[in-house]
């Protein structure tokens, strides 16, 4: 798999965890579980209620009934991850690429588990990092870039961050910075970066858009929610406004 080890420790099958077993594996099973509307709390304990959930999944699966994790199992429960990381052929241009990367995720509903900024979704945008602290809007649009630059064989056209400060630097760097005031040179077609401003040198929240139109675009953006949350807890799309955003331009 051509991804870093943070995604493929992500989708290694952890192992025959069973009734009564505690740790890590059994807390990735949980979340999972929960995940695929399956939910029991992540706390790293196999219990009774564990079981059930797997058992239930494995019925819908149509899997052998078991009261242990199998690696068949494992990989019916992470198939989203491994859907939304499918390396499609390349496409005619970048922004064509980004899109339908965007997309793939997007359609696999990416979301928190466990509490606020965790579970496997979080980890996978964060390179392995998730809690409180870990705001993941811009690791979603970073991680977004560099499945579209593996996919398209090219550089990045920013290197990507976690913070949104630093993307808006970067973009500043590479001559791709684009100012509220100029927003109205995006074209319909093309696909960029959107950073919520808080002030001249300070953007809070980040995401991908496409779209513009009179002043107006979609997104498909990482930890917020249908009110447009900062911090919320999915990937979702969006309809946004210009107004209070600056912008990087993807090509």
């Amino acid at each position: 798999m051509p991804f870093p080890a943070h995604v493929q420790k992500e989708l290694q099958f952890p192992g025959a965890v069973t009734l009564g077993q505690k740790g890590s594996s059994v807390k990735k099973l949980q979340e999972w579980l929960s995940l695929q509307q399956f939910g029991c709390e992540p706390d790293g304990i196999f219990g009774k209620a564990t079981l059930s959930c797997l058992q239930r999944f494995q019925q819908k699966q149509r899997l052998p009934a078991n009261e242990s994790l199998t690696e068949t199992c494992w990989q019916k429960l992470t198939a989203p991850v491994q859907q939304a990381l499918a390396l499609s052929p390349a496409a005619p241009d970048f922004s064509s690429t980004v899109m339908r990367v965007a997309k793939q995720h997007l359609e696999q509903h990416p979301m928190e588990v466990g509490g606020d900024n965790k579970g496997p979704w979080v980890r996978l945008y964060m390179q392995g990092n998730e809690g409180t602290a870990w705001y993941w809007c811009a690791g979603f649009v970073t991680f977004i870039l560099k499945q579209a630059c593996l996919i398209q064989q090219q550089k990045m056209p920013v290197p990507g961050s976690f913070s949104c400060d630093s993307l808006a630097s970067q973009a500043k760097t590479a001559g791709l910075f684009l100012p509220e005031k100029q927003a109205s040179s995006i074209k319909p077609d093309q696909v960029f970066i959107f950073l919520n401003r808080k002030s001249a040198s300070d953007w809070i929240h980040t995401g991908l858009g496409f779209a513009m139109q009179d002043g107006v675009f979609q997104t498909i953006e990482g930890n917020t929610n249908n009110d447009g949350s900062r911090n919320g807890y999915e990937v979702c799309q969006r309809t946004r406004a210009v107004k209070g955003k600056d912008f990087v331009v993807l090509g």
